[in-house]
């Protein structure tokens, strides 16, 4: 199955499917809908849903209310979702590698079965970041010296066991090459780290590159085809490593919730990602579009990911 960057056009047309009349007239929505964010304000995570937010008050007519639930990475949150209201106006943001492997490293309180995704809508792809002074002009530059110089590329990232980490482990076994990984609490620090030459480079995220500039270099992209605000950036696979993750996220209902509910709100998130306006504030802050929707699709991505992930857990010695 092929998860790609969704095009405008074929967004839109997405959009025309799951906006039909029925819909509208038969929706379950009675009030505002609890959106809870199991990380503090001001990450992605928020982000991504202040955009979703206005977007969803338009279409359906009711409020999205944004709250927080931080704690052990999103474990505390997740661990209390199915104790949570189960007529799906209460949902909470889902993030992938965490809820994969955050369970499979002790006791957090939750197992990835216990999260019920109705729909993962977008991604911070992975991406190599440089600062613009860099002697690395390519990714080759990066292989090349990382080859004669075992370990001496240092690279900041954002904390263990997350998309940045699992993607340097995957990286590393594919080019040969040994890097060392410093992981910070957080993209910003990542980010701090690089810009005050703590670290050579950074496994960061295209948004790094929205965000930064022309202070920052991207040397690839793990993305199945370019991104469109970085045209001329290539992705890992035109340069031979078969590299397509990043920071996944979507939303979670309690386990309670009942199917025609969950498929409800799978059509409503994806009405979302199918709106121009909303595809715009995505890509122009360095994030991918991609549609799960529940059911077949999402058992079969969520099975895809897993494999890879823990995959890459396992060489980098996170989990059995």
């Amino acid at each position: 199955m092929n998860f790609l960057l969704k095009s405008a056009a074929a967004a839109v047309a997405l959009g025309a499917l799951a906006t039909t009349p029925a819909l509208a007239n038969d929706s379950y929505l009675e009030r505002q809908v609890s959106y809870i964010i199991p990380f503090g304000p001001g990450g992605e995570s928020d982000v991504t849903a202040r955009f979703q937010q206005p977007f969803f008050k338009d279409k359906f007519g009711h409020d999205l209310v944004i709250s927080y639930k931080p704690g052990g990475g999103g474990a505390v949150g997740w661990s209390q979702l199915n104790t949570m209201e189960a007529d799906g106006h209460t949902i909470m943001g889902m993030n992938l590698p965490h809820t994969i492997v955050k369970p499979r490293t002790g006791d957090v309180g939750f197992t990835t079965d216990d999260v019920t995704n109705v729909y993962i809508f977008h991604y911070t792809p992975d991406a190599i970041v440089v600062r613009a002074d860099s002697d690395f002009e390519t990714l080759q530059d990066l292989i090349d010296f990382a080859k004669e110089n075992p370990r001496q590329v240092t690279m900041s990232g954002s904390g263990k066991g997350t998309a940045n980490h699992l993607a340097q482990v995957r990286f590393d076994n594919m080019a040969d090459i040994e890097t060392t990984y410093v992981a910070f609490k957080g993209t910003g620090a990542a980010v701090t780290a690089l810009l005050g030459e703590q670290v050579v480079a950074e496994w960061g995220y295209t948004t790094v590159g929205a965000k930064q500039g022309d202070a920052v270099r991207l040397l690839a992209v793990a993305m199945e085809e370019r991104h469109p605000a970085f045209p001329d950036v290539p992705t890992f696979k035109e340069l031979g490593f078969d590299i397509v993750s990043g920071a996944y996220r979507g939303i979670a209902v309690p386990a309670d919730t009942p199917e025609d509910v969950r498929q409800q709100l799978s059509d409503k998130i994806a009405e979302i990602n199918a709106d121009p306006d909303f595809q715009k504030q995505m890509l122009d802050g360095g994030f991918a579009l991609i549609d799960v929707a529940y059911g077949d699709d999402m058992d079969a991505f969520m099975a895809e990911k897993t494999e890879s992930y823990l995959n890459a857990a396992r060489s980098a010695g996170l989990v059995d």
